[in-house]
């Protein structure tokens, strides 16, 4: 069986600041034809930062679940930039810290079926403080957890974003 999709048109939708969406009609390796409702990204990165033995998490508003989250840092890249320098641009932004130890968790695709956002994943330890700096418009606070806490905050649903659930396996599993 041949897994493969070829692109016979794309239509930009809608082209916004963050992401822009296409409509494609797509052959099917079968002989099939179909579209397909795209959402390009730019990627991001996620930081596990690790404290004194504690999990950093940022708490902010995600407008489209309406509520307050707690998340792991994390990002979107700006054009071109360079993963490892985003994530460390992150970090400091949303929690003030830098970190002298990095590890790189690899990446993860977000949604495939319908986005081809890509998040990059890392590990950051031995954190210095210097001040945050959040985005204009980003009303964000961290916050230090055991590591013990979070697992329980995991289970619960507390924290349910996905970047934060595969960050947070890739590093400990």
């Amino acid at each position: 069986m041949e897994f493969n999709e070829e692109t016979i048109k794309s239509e930009i939708v809608y082209d916004g600041k963050i992401l822009t969406v296409y409509k494609d009609d797509v052959e099917i390796s079968d002989g099939t034809k179909a579209f397909r409702e795209v959402v390009k990204h730019s990627g991001g990165v996620v930081i596990l930062a690790v404290k004194d033995d504690k999990i950093l998490l940022v708490k902010q508003f995600r407008y489209p679940m309406k509520q307050a989250m707690f998340e792991l840092p994390a990002g979107k890249l700006e054009k071109d930039e360079n993963p490892f320098e985003a994530a460390k641009r992150e970090l400091e932004e949303e929690t003030g810290y830098r970190a002298k130890n990095w590890t790189d968790l690899g990446y993860i695709f977000t949604s495939p079926g319908y986005s081809n956002e890509k998040l990059y994943l890392y590990k950051a330890e031995n954190l210095t403080f210097t001040k945050c700096k959040p985005d204009k418009g980003e009303i964000i606070q961290a916050f230090e957890f055991d590591k013990k806490d979070v697992l329980k905050m995991m289970k619960s649903g507390e924290i349910s974003d996905a970047k934060s659930l595969c960050a947070f396996m890739r590093a400990f599993s």
